[in-house]
C-alpha cells in the first residue's frame, strides 16, 4: 500500500471544490471589501461579469437562469449556500479564500477620534494659550491637515514647532546654531525648505500679521525679527533710570546716563557679560516697561536723574529686551508692561508677558474705555485677538473700534511714574 506523504494535503470536499472555483473569486472579492466596511450589509453587486463567472454565480445560487452581467446577490442567499455546501459562515468563507476582515468605519471613527484629539491638544497647548494669535496659525495646520496621514507624525512636528517658538526671541545665534540648542542637536532642522522651518515661519507671519514669506529675504527677515539673525552688538535695548551695582561697563554706562537723566541703548553683548547685571538686593525695585521710545523720551525728559527704572521695548521685544527683562526678573526686580491699545499691541503684549515674568501696567479693558473717553475717535484697531491677561479687552476694543496709542496716555503713565518716586 502507498503511504499517502505527511506534506501532502487532503483532497478538498466537492462543497469547497465549488467554491474555490476561480469564476467565483469576483463574488468572494466583493463580498470581502463589503464586509470589511464595518457597515450592516444585505446585499453585494457584482459586475460586470463575464459568462463564465455568471455560470457559475448560477451554479452557487442554484438559479434556473443567468444572472445578468451586474446581478445584485442577497447576503442572506449566498449564506444559505455557502452554509449548505461548506457547513462554514460567508465570513468564514470568505476569510479564508481572500484573508483577514478589516473593520474600516472602526478604523475611520479610531482615526477621526485621534485627529480630533490632536488639535484639541494643539488648541490647548500654553504657548498657543498664552498668545492667541497663534489661533489663526492652529486653524491652518487644521486645514492643511495630517502629516502623511499620520497623527503622531504630525503632532512630533508640531511639538518641534512649538519648542522653537517658546524659544524665541533667540540669543543672537545663527540658524544652525539654535536649532541644535533647542532641538536636540537637530543643526539643520529649520534649513530654508524643511517642514518645521516652513510651519514655525507661518506661525511668525500670524504673529506679526504679515502675509506668509515668499522668497528668502522674506524668511530671512521674519528670523531677524524673531531674534536669530541678530548678532550680539545690533540687538540693543532702551533703558531710563537703571542703575545696577558694580563697575562692569554695562553697570557704569547704566549707572552714568541715569544720573544725568539720558537713556541709555544697552547691547546684547554687554548684558551677556557675565555679572555684569547686578541690582542692590533691598529694595527690590519695581520696573516699568513701555512699548515706544517716546513715552521714555518723555520720562527721562521729565524726571531727570530721578526717573524711575524704565525699559522700552520698541515695538516687538527683540533679544536683547527680553533677555534684560529676564535678567531684571532674576534679580528679583518686579516687571509691569504697558503697549498701545491696537491689535499689534494686544499680541506685542501677550508674547511679553509669556516670555518674561512681566504683569500688565494699565492693560485691562476698564483702562480702555477710560482712554477712549479722552480721545474716541481714533484709528481703527486692526486684526484683533483675544487678551489673555483681560478676557473683556478685546471684546471692548471691538465694540469701540478705536485704537488707542500709548502717547495718548502718556500723562497717566508718568503720573504712575511719579508715584514710584515718592
Amino acid at each position: 500500500m502507498t503511504h499517502r506523504d505527511a506534506t501532502t494535503r487532503p483532497e478538498p470536499a466537492p462543497g469547497e471544490r465549488t467554491l474555490r472555483r476561480p469564476e467565483l473569486r469576483p463574488l468572494w472579492h466583493t463580498v470581502h471589501s463589503r464586509l470589511s466596511s464595518g457597515r450592516p450589509v444585505t446585499r453585494v453587486r457584482l459586475g460586470p461579469l463575464d459568462e463564465a463567472q455568471r455560470e457559475a454565480l448560477a451554479d452557487l445560487l442554484g438559479l434556473d437562469r443567468l444572472p445578468d452581467p451586474h446581478p445584485f446577490v442577497a447576503l442572506a442567499r449566498l449564506e444559505e449556500a455557502v452554509t449548505e455546501l461548506s457547513g462554514r459562515s460567508v465570513r468564514e468563507t470568505v476569510t479564508e479564500l481572500v484573508g483577514p476582515l478589516d473593520d474600516r468605519a472602526s478604523q475611520r471613527r479610531r482615526k477621526d477620534s485621534e485627529r480630533a484629539e490632536l488639535w484639541a491638544w494643539l488648541d490647548g497647548h500654553p504657548t498657543v494659550r498664552a498668545q492667541p494669535a497663534l489661533a489663526d496659525w492652529t486653524a491652518s495646520c487644521r486645514t492643511t491637515g495630517l502629516v502623511g496621514g499620520s497623527p503622531e507624525l504630525t503632532r512630533t512636528l508640531l511639538e518641534d514647532a512649538l519648542t522653537v517658538l517658546a524659544e524665541l526671541p533667540a540669543q543672537a545665534e545663527p540658524l544652525p546654531v539654535f536649532a541644535a540648542r533647542v532641538l536636540k542637536g537637530a543643526s539643520h532642522a529649520l534649513d530654508d525648505g524643511t517642514r518645521l522651518s516652513t510651519l514655525v515661519l507661518r506661525a511668525l507671519a500670524t504673529l506679526h500679521d504679515t502675509a506668509g514669506p515668499q522668497s528668502a529675504a522674506d524668511r530671512r527677515a521674519l528670523w531677524t525679527r524673531a531674534g536669530v539673525a541678530d548678532d550680539d552688538l545690533s540687538a540693543t535695548v532702551l533703558v531710563g533710570g537703571l542703575r545696577p551695582d558694580g563697575e562692569g561697563p554695562l553697570a557704569r554706562v547704566a549707572r552714568v546716563c541715569a544720573e544725568t537723566g539720558q537713556a541709555a541703548s544697552l547691547t546684547l553683548a554687554q548684558l551677556r557679560a557675565p555679572g555684569e547685571l547686578i541690582l542692590a538686593p533691598d529694595p527690590a525695585p519695581v520696573v516699568h516697561v513701555v512699548e515706544n521710545p517716546s513715552i521714555l523720551a518723555l520720562a527721562v525728559r521729565r524726571f531727570g536723574p530721578r526717573c524711575p527704572p524704565l525699559v522700552c521695548t520698541s515695538g516687538w521685544p527683540n533679544s536683547a529686551a527680553v533677555h534684560l527683562l529676564r535678567l531684571l526678573a532674576d534679580q528679583g526686580a518686579a516687571l509691569r508692561y504697558h503697549g498701545d491699545f491696537d491689535g499689534e499691541g494686544i499680541r506685542i503684549a501677550a508674547y511679553l508677558l509669556d516670555k518674561t515674568p512681566a504683569r500688565p501696567w494699565r492693560m485691562t479693558a476698564a483702562d480702555y474705555r477710560a482712554a477712549t473717553a479722552r480721545t474716541p475717535h481714533g484709528p481703527g484697531p486692526g486684526r484683533l485677538t483675544e487678551a489673555p491677561w483681560d478676557p473683556e479687552l478685546t471684546p471692548a476694543m471691538t465694540d469701540q473700534g478705536t485704537a488707542v496709542v500709548e502717547e495718548l496716555v502718556a500723562d497717566v503713565l508718568l503720573a504712575d511714574l511719579a508715584e514710584t518716586i515718592g
